[in-house]
């Protein structure tokens, strides 16, 4: 789990949605009423969110240059079912990709990733390289190069690891 804050504009939404399920500790916030109201969803619309959920961790994964740690649905099959509009700021002339709907999770999160798409963002969000947590986070490092949610948990973790591996 990370300490970091939350990725910017609507990429808190994606965050925030991978981050329902930890693995470490074997809970998924889906299950939960507080967690699937936090995202807008009913009990109806796990196995949707669950989809779309390990699709974005896979894309996340891709963003650190891991493999999904499973095969999933792609992202782009997905969020192709998505209803957008190009919407029009009347006073500025500027413009965006929007929710056809203001509920459709998978609307919101197309939405969210045309906006990072187009902010250039969206592949500074990443999954944790970590196979027991996968957790996404905002890379802010300026080079572009984080690996870890953490550096004082999974970072440390994997350094140990390596370290004891060299010793005798």
């Amino acid at each position: 789990m990370s300490e970091r804050s939350a990725a910017p504009g609507g990429l808190a939404l994606v965050e925030s949605l991978v981050n329902t399920l930890d693995i470490a500790a074997g809970t998924d916030a889906l299950d939960t009423r507080e967690g699937r109201a936090g995202l807008g969803i009913t009990k109806d619309g796990v196995a949707e969110a669950r989809e779309l959920r390990e699709s974005l961790r896979a894309a996340l994964l891709a963003h650190a240059g891991h493999p999904p740690h499973r095969a999933v649905t792609p992202l782009g099959t997905l969020l192709a079912r998505a209803p957008l509009y190009v919407a029009v700021d009347d006073h500025d002339g500027s413009a965006r990709l929007a929710p056809a709907t203001a509920g459709p999770l998978l609307s919101r999160v197309a939405a969210a990733v045309a906006e990072a798409l187009v902010a250039g963002t969206w592949t500074r969000l990443k999954a944790c390289e970590s196979d027991t947590c996968h957790w996404a986070y905002y890379d802010r490092s300026p080079a572009r190069r984080g690996r870890w949610c953490s550096m004082q948990v999974c970072g440390a973790r994997a350094k140990m690891r390596r370290y004891r591996a060299k010793s005798p």
